[in-house]
């Protein structure tokens, strides 16, 4: 998928590994960053074009553990950033409290989480929340196997699941939108931490159906379909019109990065987030999420320069954010 979205850069990125190869790399400066696998397309997109832009000077090395894991190891201290596909919780401010990291909130851009279907599924095209509940709440494993189940019109099939793992911001913040808690699932399904295993997932079998973000399933719409999801007032489908207008709730939620406090020290990674707030607009909507307005991403270096610390999220996941009326509220470690 990414190399699709960067193919215009992969000449130049060539040239910077010559480059690279030809000097001293391990001399050169690093920002370290890890996370989100929803966040990752974004992140790989600004971090390819800023070391274009700094001739290979800086090295950026991106994980993908997942929100979860991205903040394990943020709050021992070992990133410069971490990626979330949800706002930081309350028990990951505990732990980097008591090992002293501070951290710079900044909200990135909209995500569209998406539910999708094998093309050859002609039946569940449109699914109320109700009957997503069913098929993930916990109470479910061993009981709705079958999509008869759900609904007395469709096959009697036995439906396969596909979704984030644990450690994911994503399996928090859907499992909050569609079953009322998050964290709260059946187990009996097949989860990854890559987004693109689950598109296959869903992309080989007729009865699948699974979730994950946006650029996922716009990356591969010619193999996978999106469920339009009615929350009361007809089905509507993830795209930058019903994102903006939100209409698609209440799957559709800011994602962010995390900014290490003390890290700001380093002119690398004050110059990569500078780089990165100056073109999120474009960088964001070229890996098929959606910009946040210029003033967000204006609030966010100005945040940096005078670090200011903490979260204005609640520690929770929370669904149908406005997220320029939460970015007023006072920050808390």
């Amino acid at each position: 998928m990414l190399s699709l979205l960067r193919l215009k850069v992969f000449v130049v990125v060539i040239a910077v590994c010559f480059f690279c190869l030809n000097t001293n790399v391990s001399a050169n400066p690093i920002v370290r960053i890890d996370g989100s696998s929803t966040v990752y397309p974004i992140i790989e997109a600004v971090a390819e074009d800023f070391q274009i832009a700094k001739r290979g000077s800086v090295r950026v090395t991106v994980g993908i553990s997942g929100t979860g894991g991205g903040f394990k190891k943020f709050c021992r201290g070992e990133l410069d950033i971490v990626n979330a596909s949800r706002a930081i919780t309350e028990l990951e401010m505990q732990v980097c409290k008591k090992t002293g990291v501070q951290y710079i909130e900044m909200p990135i851009a909209f995500d569209a989480l998406t539910v999708a279907i094998n093309p050859r599924n002609n039946w569940s095209e449109t699914m109320k929340i109700d009957e997503l509940k069913q098929i993930w709440e916990p109470g479910a494993q061993g009981e709705i196997n079958n999509w008869r189940q759900i609904n007395s019109d469709w096959p009697d099939k036995k439906i396969k699941l596909y979704g984030a793992g644990a450690d994911s911001g994503t399996f928090e913040y859907f499992t909050e939108a569609i079953v009322g808690r998050a964290k709260s699932s059946r187990g009996d399904f097949t989860a990854s931490e890559d987004d693109n295993v689950l598109v296959q997932g869903v992309a080989s079998d007729k009865y699948a159906l699974g979730f994950f973000g946006f650029a996922y399933y716009i990356e591969n719409k010619n193999k996978i379909k999106a469920v339009a999801i009615d929350s009361g007032s007809g089905g509507v489908i993830p795209s930058a019109e019903t994102v903006e207008n939100g209409s698609y709730q209440p799957l559709s939620r800011p994602v962010f990065i995390y900014v290490n406090a003390q890290s700001t020290g380093k002119s690398e990674v004050q110059d990569f987030v500078k780089f990165f707030m100056e073109n999120a607009a474009e960088l964001v909507a070229e890996v098929k999420y959606f910009p946040l307005s210029p003033k967000i991403y204006d609030n966010n270096l100005m945040n940096m320069k005078k670090k200011k610390v903490g979260t204005v999220f609640s520690g929770e996941s929370e669904v149908g954010v406005n997220i320029e009326e939460v970015m007023k509220h006072n920050a808390r470690m």
